[in-house]
């Protein structure tokens, strides 16, 4: 299969808003299947804003983003989850009061539905132990941050938009949730990352596509992250 023909999704000159301020300005880039992709850059970019845009669920945008070929601008979240796309946002969006298990049974599913409650605790063998627990009593930040990829693994969506997964997490969580992107991978997901760690996207991703002020302005090949080192240390102010 060509490169061309392989392109789950195509983002072309998207523009965003959030009211009367203009936040993308163009952002372009296409993610192949099967594969791993990270948006990288620093707070303010527009990396959360772009997932937000592929999802429908930021208010005004323009521009084109295809997934297998449908328009995605213009369709409602809901009309573009039943397309097998999934956001895993930065805060979680987990329920406090219910248990882990009775979290994971909440999703709705599409129609080829999703991972097993058994195979999330394959992935997640922390949730297994947890799985009466709630998150306002037991969890950690980890498990929380495990039970929100878990939940997003149960609706059958096989694009995954994670944000931010990494974030404020000890470095033995950060290496569980790599093993998990690289499993996932295994299995046929493809997945769009925004990260600022960038030691854990080159861990997991193909290729990376660097944002700043609401544009793509680079794309590294994974494979030559290590040439490009003090070029993404200026991009990413480390």
């Amino acid at each position: 299969m060509t490169d061309a023909a392989n392109v789950l999704l195509k983002v072309s000159g998207l523009q965003g808003w959030y009211g009367e301020s203009h936040v993308l300005h163009g952002i372009d880039f296409e993610v192949r299947r099967g594969e791993v992709v990270t948006l990288l850059g620093r707070n303010g970019a527009g990396k959360t804003t772009t997932l937000l845009a592929i999802m429908g669920i930021l208010g005004k945008r323009s521009g084109s983003i295809t997934f297998e070929g449908t328009e995605l601008i213009g369709k409602q979240p809901r009309q573009i989850a039943r397309l097998g796309i999934a956001l895993c946002p930065e805060e979680r969006g987990i329920f406090s009061s219910l248990s882990v298990e009775e979290n994971l049974m909440l999703p709705p599913r599409i129609a080829d539905g999703g991972l097993s409650v058994e195979r999330i605790f394959d992935l997640f063998p922390n949730l297994r132990e947890r799985r009466t627990s709630s998150q306002g009593t037991k969890l950690s930040g980890g498990e929380q941050q495990m039970l929100a990829i878990a939940r997003i693994l149960r609706t059958g969506a096989k694009f995954l938009l994670l944000d931010e997964p990494t974030e404020g997490l000890a470095p033995v969580i950060v290496q569980q949730i790599g093993h998990t992107i690289a499993a996932l991978k295994e299995e046929g997901f493809t997945i769009v990352l925004v990260e600022q760690n960038f030691r854990f996207a080159a861990s997991v991703a193909d290729r990376h596509y660097v944002v700043d002020q609401g544009k793509v302005v680079d794309m590294i090949p994974n494979d030559r992250s290590e040439e490009n080192t003090q070029k993404l240390h200026d991009y990413l102010g480390v």
